[in-house]
């Protein structure tokens, strides 16, 4: 469910175009503007919009933006109007980069996203960076880390609501007796993570909490200290409960020594036309606070009223 909120009548997309473009007129840059125009379009929407500006005046609405704006709140309005494959692949790319490394973010994209939006994501990821997604994380990823999360990027899963319970059995005791053994780098763990339907590991996870005593991801607990063990861990909460592991990415980066903003915005621009509705009622359950009372205590400015306006609090 979206929690962008869209007026009842939309301005044409020109007209928005028109409107953005008078934002960065003058002494200074209107950002009330900005985030009034594209905090409430959707993903069509805005993609209508750089169209139109580019059509209007051959210049490209990002590189504007990207020219008028600064630190978080530029950060979180580029990618916000990127296409959400244009946003997987770039978050993609810069988990790639030494610098910016993050097995954490490959393994979130490639376990949170239908088989159709990965699909997208490696397709933009190719046309942008002439390279395949999969040879990037194959290449800046070593060890476990690259055996997990290379056929996890590369999934392609069925998506449809049928599950084998006599597989889900079969396979919940192959987990188990894998975990057991401490075997978290086993091929046949990573083949049924990383290629069955997620309706079948919802019914394997549920086949093993009831038949062996723990959840799953209570047992790969026990080793919490092992960083690949965390990631296999995370993973196996994306594709079970993905708004648990968001409700916990925003919860460590809100309550962090210094806020994350990066993982903010992340969060909040990949998920705010997905499952914000669930991942807000995960958050108010956890932390007895609301996202939104959370997020405007720990941020500020005009980077504060665009997350908040994401999220669908008010007008903003």
């Amino acid at each position: 469910m979206a929690s962008v909120k869209v007026p009842a009548s939309v301005p044409e997309p020109y007209e928005d175009a028109e409107q953005l473009k008078k934002a960065f007129k003058g002494w200074g840059t209107n950002e009330d503007l900005i985030i009034q125009i594209l905090a409430h379009r959707n993903a069509t929407q805005r993609k209508l919009i750089r169209d139109s500006y580019s059509a209007a005046y051959s210049e490209d609405l990002l590189k504007d933006l990207d020219a008028e704006l600064t630190s978080d709140f530029q950060r979180v309005v580029l990618l916000w109007t990127l296409s959400p494959a244009e946003r997987d692949a770039y978050l993609a790319n810069e988990a790639t980069k030494r610098l910016t490394a993050s097995n954490w973010v490959i393994m979130e994209i490639a376990c949170t996203r239908s088989s159709d939006e990965l699909f997208k994501a490696r397709q933009a990821y190719h046309a942008k960076y002439k390279r395949s997604l999969e040879e990037d994380v194959a290449y800046h990823t070593t060890g476990d880390f690259r055996k997990l999360l290379v056929p996890l990027i590369t999934a392609y899963r069925y998506e449809g609501e049928e599950v084998n319970m006599t597989l889900a059995r079969k396979e919940a005791n192959i987990l188990h007796e894998k975990i057991s053994d401490k075997a978290y780098n086993d091929e046949e763990l990573i083949r049924i993570i990383s290629t069955r339907s997620k309706a079948q590991l919802s019914a394997t996870f549920n086949y093993y909490n009831d038949h062996h005593g723990h959840e799953i991801i209570k047992d790969l607990e026990t080793d919490s200290d092992d960083e690949y063990l965390k990631v296999l861990g995370a993973a196996i909460e994306c594709l079970k409960t993905p708004e648990k592991y968001f409700e916990k990415v925003l919860r460590l980066g809100i309550k962090k020594l210094g806020t994350d903003e990066w993982d903010l915005t992340r969060v909040v621009t990949t998920r705010a036309e997905v499952d914000m509705e669930r991942i807000k009622e995960e958050y108010h359950r956890r932390n007895s606070v609301t996202l939104d009372r959370a997020i405007a205590g720990d941020t500020s400015g005009d980077f504060k009223r665009m997350l908040l306006a994401l999220i669908g609090h008010g007008d903003a």
